[in-house]
């Protein structure tokens, strides 16, 4: 019977680095191979550490903040519903001045629930706005959306 001959094992090759660092620590001696071994990484974690924080001091000076302008759509003047208009009023108002004057009516009628501030219990004016008993705040702003034009 034939039998496969096996491959010779193959060696891992060596690393370029190593020979040299071989080669130092025996040159050097015991007190100072201790000493090499532990400055050559902390040399390179300082100079990672540095050089992100120059880079970002960099991109700050490179680039000044701009004032944001605010969207022109969200200051458009919108007519109300006759249900919204008798809660914050019967002029046309932009999106962000109706939200914030239904807070207004919401805190002076202590209308927040008082274990979950989330959420809003509706009065009459309000329940004909929103349909229903209660609303979380992150859908009352979607239910105006419904009364505006």
């Amino acid at each position: 019977m034939a039998t496969a001959k096996k491959a010779p094992a193959k060696k891992a090759p060596a690393s370029k680095a190593a020979p040299a660092k071989k080669v130092a620590a025996k040159n050097a001696a015991p007190a100072t191979k201790v000493a090499a071994k532990k400055a050559a990484p902390a040399k390179t974690v300082a100079a990672k550490k540095a050089a992100p924080a120059k880079s970002a001091a960099a991109a700050k000076k490179a680039a000044p903040a701009k004032k944001r302008t605010p969207n022109a759509a969200f200051m458009k003047a919108l007519t109300l519903s006759p249900a919204l208009a008798a809660v914050v009023g019967d002029k046309p108002l932009p999106r962000t001045e109706i939200v914030s004057k239904l807070w207004v009516y919401i805190k002076a009628k202590d209308l927040q629930d008082k274990l979950n501030k989330r959420m809003i219990n509706a009065d009459e004016k309000l329940r004909a706005v929103f349909g229903k008993a209660q609303v979380s705040m992150f859908e009352m702003a979607g239910l105006i959306g419904k009364h505006v034009k």
